[in-house]
């Protein structure tokens, strides 16, 4: 199929060489997607349908059968060979059972090695003889070791991943899943799915995976390209909202809390309209040799009515002049004039008219209020006077007012501000669907900032209430949701665990009633004994680099996660040992396999074995004990085969 689009010859089929250019273009995108896969096979299972889907199923007809991969692939003659995973007639590949074979007879799984086909396994769904069980193929699929950046899941999806993965682009999704429920696998390949049920639209609209960091975001960023699909965004919520601020400050937790409150929304909506005053003089334009005057009160009625209609304060203001110059073109009609809208436009462009503007309706610089906000006590309490209180507003003022936008040092909280000010001028663009992972982290001020950018499209929430680990983390779906502005999103929830050894996922699960009392805790299917081993320790470091070593002698990627402070000892522990490491983000090798994560960066990441580096240290290191056991539950449970955690200090409570 590649050869086939690289033999195109395109010199007599366009007109220019900008259609040219463009076609040239396709093409190579095209030949792009259609890389191979040295490690992945193109197809892993088969479909035996007792009659050909949508055929009369009338006794006698024939059946049909189906190869499912990643990819559709067709012969020389264009006939399919193999069927895309995301085509109609492959969901029973996913969602039949005995109980429901769907109208198929066998499926077949493919077990491959290294992209070489090495085991078959049949499931016969329509014969009472044969006995359910689970799939062999399917938890060696699941349990194979992690080496390089995060995979697609084609394979193994389950009957309730699948649900997810192929509702309607119309509705919003949230889905509420422990760890190693699949969850941030089930959003992309939503995405996959609904670029192949809906692309002409969303290749129109865009579409957009958030993620939590960088080191995440390179973790999955080849999850969609394996499945085809080049166009997909990325980026974290940082780079959404800091086009040409740079953020160089950090605010307090207390000052970041505040910040990040939705009530915000209202301070600064009122801030940017305050600019708006009541015409006290009449406007008077000159055209040639006749004088047309608009009285006050009528400007005022303008003023008062643009103010009332549902539009952005820049869109308002633009429309000011025009509205000015109808008024004008009413006048000339009045006294027999004919004027047509070369005139109102000339009108609107008068100087008169532009300084009434500028007067009555100014331009707003949304970095420079914000600046304002945050430096003048006055301004701040104007507009904050019965949103915030007046603790909260000393909480926010800068200690240094900063004399310009360039000078001030902006932090992450500051830039959101700024982000939602240029909202209120300018309405942000909105994309077809935005894939938001991580999710339970982000402030009310964080979630109107994403859910502008998919007023008119869907999104896809993915998080774990009990891996909320900043101090304006989420307390519900229904209030994030509500802030992204999403309230009437479907919350599905999943329970089953994939990857989380069930030792571990238990020992794990000790803590949710400390972090987020009420939350169903995972069940993990996975039975792997031996796979947690807790050990006390006299020589911390020694003991953490030989807990690596005994895990580096499995195969697979090793993690050593620990509390941030404790990194640059045990990175010189390690040096010293000789063994080297990776940071977060760097890709994972048969020849560099350990990665030495602080416990900040290791949300959504996955190792084979995982060795934690003192629990109530990393518990300490965090502002307040919830945030900082949050935090621990997330380091626990990263790991995909085994667990070995080294205390030197004694454990928190709730795990002995």
């Amino acid at each position: 199929m590649r050869e086939d689009v690289e033999s195109l010859d395109i010199k007599d089929v366009t007109a220019n060489w900008v259609n040219a250019a463009v076609l040239q273009r396709q093409i190579d995108d095209r030949i792009k997607a259609l890389a191979d896969l040295s490690h992945t096979p193109l197809f892993f299972g088969r479909l035996d349908y007792l009659h050909a889907p949508g055929a009369d199923l009338a006794e006698g007809a024939e059946g049909e059968r189906f190869y499912i991969g990643r990819r559709h692939v067709h012969d020389a003659d264009g006939d399919p060979m193999v069927i895309d995973w995301r085509a109609p007639v492959s969901q029973p590949f996913y969602r039949a059972s005995k109980k429901d074979p769907l109208d198929v007879g066998l499926r077949r799984r493919f077990g491959y090695t290294g992209g070489e086909l090495t085991a078959y396994e049949d499931e016969h769904l329509t014969d009472p003889t044969e006995s359910t069980h689970t799939s062999r193929l399917l938890q060696a699929e699941i349990e194979r070791p992690r080496v390089g950046p995060m995979r697609d899941i084609v394979a193994t999806i389950q009957p309730e991943q699948d649900e997810i993965v192929r509702s309607g682009l119309s509705g919003s999704v949230c889905v509420q899943g422990g760890p190693g429920t699949g969850k941030t696998a089930v959003g992309l390949h939503r995405v996959a799915y609904l670029l192949y049920a809906h692309r002409d639209r969303l290749a129109r609209t865009g579409t957009l995976v958030i993620g939590p960091n960088k080191s995440f975001l390179h973790y999955i960023e080849q999850v969609l390209p394996a499945l085809g699909e080049l166009e997909v965004k990325q980026a974290t919520v940082d780079d959404l909202v800091t086009a040409g601020i740079e953020v160089r400050g950090t605010d307090p937790a207390e000052s970041a809390v505040v910040k990040g409150d939705a009530r915000m929304a209202e301070v600064l909506r009122r801030a940017v309209w305050s600019h708006v005053t009541t015409p006290t003089e009449p406007l008077v334009v000159v055209r040639g040799s006749r004088r047309w005057r608009v009285p006050a009160y009528e400007l005022a009625e303008i003023v008062a009515e643009l103010r009332t209609r549902d539009i952005r304060y820049g869109a308002a203001r633009e429309a000011l002049p025009q509205r000015i110059a109808h008024t004008v073109l009413v006048r000339m009609e009045q006294a027999g004039e004919a004027p047509d809208d070369r005139v109102q436009d000339a009108v609107a462009r008068n100087t008169a008219v532009k300084a009434a503007v500028k007067t009555i309706w100014p331009p707003v610089d949304p970095a420079k209020l914000v600046l304002r906000l945050l430096n003048d006590p006055d301004f701040l309490a104007t507009h904050a006077e019965g949103v915030l209180t007046a603790d909260e507003q000393k909480t926010i003022l800068t200690a240094k007012p900063a004399r310009s936008v360039k000078s001030a040092k902006w932090s992450a909280a500051d830039a959101v501000l700024i982000d939602e000010t240029n909202d209120l001028v300018a309405r942000t663009h909105s994309l077809g669907h935005v894939v938001l992972d991580e999710a339970q982290d982000l402030s009310p001020m964080q979630y109107r900032a994403v859910g502008r950018r998919c007023t008119t499209g869907s999104a896809t929430v993915l998080g774990d209430l009990a891996q909320g680990t900043t101090p304006w983390a989420t307390a519900s779906w229904a209030e994030a949701l509500r802030h992204l502005g999403k309230a009437e999103a479907v919350v599905e929830e999943l329970t089953a665990g994939f990857r989380v050894p069930r030792e571990v996922i238990a020992y794990a699960s000790k803590l949710l009633p400390s972090i987020s009392p009420g939350l169903t805790p995972v069940e993990s299917v996975r039975e792997t004994p031996g796979s947690l081993n807790v050990r006390e320790s006299s020589a911390p470091d020694a003991d953490v680099v030989a807990a690596c070593v005994e895990s580096l002698a499995h195969e697979g990627s090793i993690g050593l996660i620990a509390a941030d402070p404790r990194i640059p000892s045990l990175a010189a522990a390690l040096e010293a040992a000789d063994l080297p490491y990776l940071a977060p983000g760097e890709e994972t090798t048969a020849e560099s396999r350990l990665t030495l994560v602080p416990a900040s960066l290791a949300k959504g990441l996955e190792y084979d074995y995982v060795v934690l580096d003192d629990p109530a240290t990393l518990v300490a290191a965090e502002p307040d004990e919830r945030t900082g056991l949050r935090r621990l539950y997330v380091a626990l449970t990263r790991a995909v085969s085994g667990l070995t955690v080294i205390h030197a200090t004694p454990l928190p409570p709730q795990l002995t």
